[in-house]
């Protein structure tokens, strides 16, 4: 498996671009454009970017032996991951009012930004971590 390394990384990286552009296309689309959200495609093409999203990643795991659990970097991405979930649950979907879905969809995005972060710099602390 370690010999698709190269193709699995680029399928991951290019999944996490298109998931998170999509997730700020529909956050918009929540805010200006409800209707949009009712779409056919709208609602299925997410779950398919992050299917293959979530796949790519165990099978980069899986090829490179990293785990979550004994890195934390990578313990950090899938505990962000979890909450980057919830989030963008209540900010399309189960939010009440307009105020919470506005909240967790800006909380969402910083999640998001946050989990790229970690991945980039394989720290836990990812942005948040002291420049000096």
């Amino acid at each position: 498996m370690i010999e698709h390394y190269a193709v699995l990384k680029t399928l991951h990286v290019a999944c996490v671009a298109a998931s998170g552009m999509f997730f700020a296309v529909r956050g918009y689309w929540m805010l200006r454009a409800p209707h949009w959200l009712g779409r056919r495609w709208v609602r299925v093409l997410p779950h398919a970017v992050d299917t293959t999203l979530l796949a790519s990643a165990i099978a980069l795991a899986i090829a490179i032996r990293n785990y979550p659990g004994t890195h934390a970097w990578l313990t950090a991405k899938v505990v962000g991951l979890v909450a980057y979930v919830v989030l963008g649950s209540i900010a399309l979907k189960r939010g009440r009012t307009r105020a919470v879905r506005c909240g967790a969809l800006a909380a969402a995005l910083g999640v998001y930004a946050y989990i790229v972060s970690v991945a980039l710099i394989r720290s836990p602390a990812g942005f948040l971590r002291p420049l000096f």
